[in-house]
């Protein structure tokens, strides 16, 4: 479990995203306030755009916590560039993984959005970031960005 993570996180600092997939079972699940519910060929399209769209990105990670012989808690920290709006980011994440065979089946990845809205969008996000409304609207695009990258 934890080589995996340390695998995961380091292909992720480096934005190889290609072992970041491998490091998921085929049918993983994930999901996130931004994305919602991914299933393993979502999840796997997903970690490449934001790899191949990655602006300005660093990522730290550490207090990996094994719960037992299959969960897993680890906090990271991504600083990047929103490229919609071009603002600056700094997102403190949880994840929640669970592992199967040595791979990852199930990631969730837990930070709160009004705080990220906030960052991503400014004004925008200070007024409206709290809202369901805004949430789905957020998911609803997050996931249209996604079917069209996996349609090209």
């Amino acid at each position: 479990m934890e080589s995996t993570i340390h695998k995961f996180y380091t292909a992720f600092q480096q934005l190889d995203y290609t072992t970041m997939q491998s490091c998921y079972t085929p049918d993983a699940v994930f999901s996130d306030p931004v994305f919602g519910l991914l299933d393993g060929n979502e999840v796997r399209a997903m970690w490449e755009m934001l790899c191949k769209r990655a602006k300005d990105f660093k990522l730290s990670y550490g207090n990996i916590q094994i719960l037992d012989e299959e969960y897993a808690t680890v906090e990271w920290i991504a600083v990047y560039t929103f490229t919609q709006t071009g603002r600056k980011v700094v997102n403190k994440i949880k994840a929640h993984m669970r592992f199967k065979d040595g791979l990852i089946c199930e990631h969730s990845d837990a930070f709160p959005i009004y705080r990220w809205s906030r960052q991503a969008f400014g004004l925008t996000g200070l007024l409206l970031g709290w809202s369901g409304y805004f949430h789905k609207k957020l998911q609803l695009k997050a996931k249209m960005n996604l079917q069209k990258f996996m349609s090209q």
